[in-house]
């Protein structure tokens, strides 16, 4: 009964940590206790040990909480030991020198493109590994560019739940809409955000692959929208040469392999 408590207790207190975003960054123990539908007395318990190991931290003021220093502690441990950024953060800093423009590397996760390397052209590469933000997969970049090259059921899987929440008019909100761009980055071997996920900011990006022709991840580059579309061609050709460094770091070489176009 100990161990099974214990199991518990470790789900509760995750499944409260889960119920921070970017939307919701304050919670009270009133409003914990109604979206876990557990008595106070146990959210008050659950709240206190994670506030002691610095997951949770209060706001003085208002009185509720929200998450500690220690999850970014975790963060950026995690960051900095993928094998993506390790292998990948050098090259994306070079891109980001060469073509003057941010550059990203995002991994698939929880259907959505997740940040895990960010370089501002004069950015140092010492200060580039983050976990996040997310970023949603059907109007962004890096998320178009996994999309075009995950396998057929995991493509299914995700068109099945997706939401097309339109974050501008020029984003993306309908499945076939999404196919024929997936098509056409399949074709290209590169994905065009085209102010799809914000305003003013254009983007392109192309998919990595790993050892045995496995996806891994997707590198970006992104600024002015005028600046990506003028200079389209001589951005993916940086690009791509980039996406293949990385992806022959990772173990993958296409001209053996014949896995991927």
């Amino acid at each position: 009964m100990e161990k099974e408590s214990g199991v518990q207790s470790v789900n509760r207190a995750l499944s409260l940590m889960g119920l921070f975003t970017p939307r919701t960054p304050r919670l009270g123990i009133t409003e914990i206790s109604k979206l876990l539908g557990l008595p106070k007395p146990t959210v008050h318990a659950l709240v206190r040990t994670l506030v002691n190991q610095g997951f949770l931290q209060q706001d003085h003021q208002t009185r509720k909480y929200g998450l500690g220093l220690k999850i970014y502690e975790l963060g950026i441990t995690l960051a900095g030991s993928l094998e993506i950024n390790l292998k990948g953060a050098g090259p994306a800093y070079e891109l980001a020198k060469r073509t003057g423009l941010v550059s990203r590397i995002a991994i698939w996760d929880l259907d959505s493109a997740l940040l895990t390397v960010n370089i501002e052209p004069r950015s140092h590469l010492f200060f580039v590994y983050q976990i996040g933000p997310r970023l949603p997969a059907h109007c962004s970049g890096v998320g178009k560019a996994i999309l075009a090259f995950l396998g057929p059921k995991e493509l299914d899987g995700y068109l099945e739940r997706v939401d097309f929440i339109s974050y501008t008019p020029n984003s993306i909100v309908n499945k076939d809409r999404l196919m024929r761009d997936i098509e056409e980055t399949r074709q290209r071997g590169y994905s065009i955000d085209r102010e799809e996920n914000l305003a003013g900011l254009a983007c392109i990006a192309a998919p990595i692959f790993g050892l045995g022709g496995r996806l891994e991840a997707a590198i970006s580059v992104s600024g002015e929208a005028k600046v990506i579309y003028e200079g389209t061609e001589a951005l993916a050709r940086e690009l791509l040469k980039t996406s293949k460094e990385i992806s022959r770091a990772l173990g993958y070489f296409s001209e053996s392999l014949h896995l991927r176009p």
